[in-house]
């Protein structure tokens, strides 16, 4: 049995394969003309596709960059009211430590008034 396929190419062969690759590709021509403008048409839309994606991209971007100003605005309000309710806790602690201190005034001079003519009385 012969070997189904040549091992060594000589100049004829490659140049006969040569010029027949172009006699093909010369009379195929239409359907290089169909190819290109089928594989056009898909390199078309794929660039739609990748357009509409970076522009998906572009707006989850503007989206993100929208929450996260959104997120840092909330972040400041919170340590802000944080601060405010500190502080106002405090004031309210003052405030009844001072109303504590105006009741005992209050109580030690009604105290006074009541004990002191008592007092006054039983000395005299």
């Amino acid at each position: 049995m012969p070997p189904k396929f040549k091992r060594h190419l000589n100049d004829d062969d490659v140049t006969g394969s040569v010029k027949s690759e172009r006699r093909n590709l010369l009379e195929e021509d239409s359907d290089e003309e169909e190819d290109f403008f089928f594989v056009q048409n898909q390199v078309d839309e794929v660039i739609d596709v990748m357009q509409e994606n970076i522009t998906k991209v572009i707006e989850r971007g503007e989206r993100l960059d929208d929450l996260q100003d959104k997120s840092e605005s909330l972040s400041d309000n919170a340590t802000a009211f944080s601060n405010r309710s500190k502080q106002l806790r405090r004031q309210m602690w003052w405030r009844g430590c001072k109303m504590k201190a105006l009741v005992a005034l209050v109580a030690v001079i009604l105290l006074l008034v009541i004990i002191i003519p008592i007092i006054l009385k039983y000395h005299t």
